[in-house]
């Protein structure tokens, strides 16, 4: 693995021009590398990832969430993903902007896939690792990557991070630099840096003002509406119980009992674990009532757990996992998306995003939603191929994007915001309080 510490200085010209109304005076941006979060102070790093999502909260770009990978030796270089994370100052040294970055020797824990990009590459006899990946390691959630703060250097900022990004690398000698799961206005952003686009879908489920769970079933049509209602109720006929537990509620041994269940699911699925047992205690200790986790008991035995992150307006769904040898039916479901459903419900949510793939989540009120990728490539014949690929794939992807939401809204009571008048059977509206095909890898829900 290579270790690398570089530094570039970017002129930008326009704020001087745009301030001052001069175009003598520069102000120098200066973009360095650090080899751990650490080193960046936390109030900068969050400053920078709230501006960046538009003054809203989102847990995994955070200085606590990003520091419990590196501090529990989840995302470390041993493992494959040696931190890199990009910082932009200004003349006086106060941070601009940084970027979550990793030096990786694989392509594991991404869930946004390029392994046959690596196949073609060694194919040519090249060497495709290492690569330089900005993302939140092991966690397909979508959010903003290139952090920025808000001011009038924003968009010089912007587009300097993509310069260094670039410069970095041709001169670390890597194959490509891949920003997954990002923002759409960032991936609009950096197709015009010479960033390859890319499109994947997930499926989200969106709160359209509803008061309950039954509001919300109350769009759905009615075999959707039965077939939801039927899987509840055996969660009841087996006497389950399932508890939503927050902050100072989560204990040392409910974090134990997940960190087995999570296991059980990796050792079941993959046989490789990258999160340690230690980083879900480190999350439950540094991001406290950002933190749902949902339990199930049979008696006064802990049996099941699912694992989410709550944002400002967002609820999003990560590990899930169970006992080995025992078997719930419909625990998985209840879980991981009606628990979810009603919190987002009951805490006004906007949108519960459940994590990689699935089509099955369809069928309990989910939507097909695109997520978003940028991609640079140096070599010049290599990202031809990958443009000439990515041309056909996204097309694809909009494709299949449009005939699942098509097949989804065939009924109109399957449009989210609407709702049955009983008496009229008149569809009225609720009012509102507010890239490559993926597959999970170790988290799927």
């Amino acid at each position: 693995m290579f270790f690398f510490k570089k530094i570039f200085a970017l002129l930008v010209r326009e704020f001087c021009s745009f301030l001052q109304g001069s175009s003598d005076q520069l102000t120098t941006i200066t973009v360095s590398l650090v080899s751990t979060i650490s080193t960046i102070p936390a109030d900068d790093w969050d400053a920078c990832a709230l501006d960046a999502a538009g003054g809203v909260l989102n847990p995994f770009v955070t200085h606590a969430f990003l520091s419990c990978l590196e501090d529990s030796k989840s995302a470390v270089a041993d493992e494959g993903w040696l931190p890199q994370h990009l910082v932009a100052r200004d003349d006086n040294g106060a941070v601009l902007g940084v970027v979550p970055l990793y030096l990786k020797s694989h392509s594991y824990g991404e869930y946004v896939f390029d392994h046959s990009w690596a196949s073609a590459y060694r194919s040519y006899g090249h060497m495709y690792y290492p690569k330089l990946q900005s993302c939140v390691p092991f966690t397909p959630a979508t959010g903003p990557r290139i952090l920025v703060r808000h001011g009038p250097l924003k968009q010089q900022v912007f587009a300097g991070i993509c310069k260094a990004l670039r410069e970095l690398a041709h001169q670390s000698q890597a194959s490509s630099v891949h920003v997954t799961f990002a923002t759409e206005d960032e991936w609009k952003e950096m197709g015009k840096h010479n960033f390859l686009q890319r499109m994947g879908v997930q499926y989200h489920w969106s709160n359209a003002g509803y008061k309950s769970f039954d509001d919300f079933l109350a769009t759905l049509r009615h075999t959707k509406r039965k077939r939801i209602r039927q899987e509840r109720k055996k969660i009841q006929d087996q006497k389950l119980k399932l508890k939503r537990l927050r902050g100072d509620d989560i204990k040392a041994h409910h974090w134990d009992a997940f960190f087995n269940f999570y296991r059980n699911t990796t050792d079941n699925k993959w046989g490789q674990a990258y999160l340690t047992r230690e980083f879900f205690h480190l999350l439950g200790s540094r991001l406290g009532d950002k933190v749902l986790l949902v339990t199930a008991e049979d008696g006064e035995t802990l049996v099941a757990g699912a694992l989410n992150l709550i944002g400002d307006d967002t609820l999003y769904g990560r590990n899930w996992g169970s006992l080995p040898n025992v078997f719930y039916p419909m625990l998985h479901f209840e879980a991981c998306y009606y628990q979810a459903i009603e919190a987002a419900i009951e805490w006004k949510l906007k949108k519960v995003e459940a994590g990689a793939q699935g089509e099955h989540k369809l069928q309990r009120g989910y939507v097909p939603t695109a997520t978003y990728s940028a991609h640079y490539i140096p070599d010049p014949d290599f990202r031809a191929a990958i443009a000439d690929f990515l041309i056909r794939e996204t097309a694809q992807v909009r494709t299949s994007k449009r005939s699942i939401k098509k097949n989804f809204h065939a009924s109109k009571l399957d449009v989210p915001g609407k709702t049955r008048d009983p008496s009229s059977r008149r569809i009225q509206p609720i009012q509102s309080s507010g890239g490559d095909t993926i597959r999970s890898e170790e988290e799927k829900k």
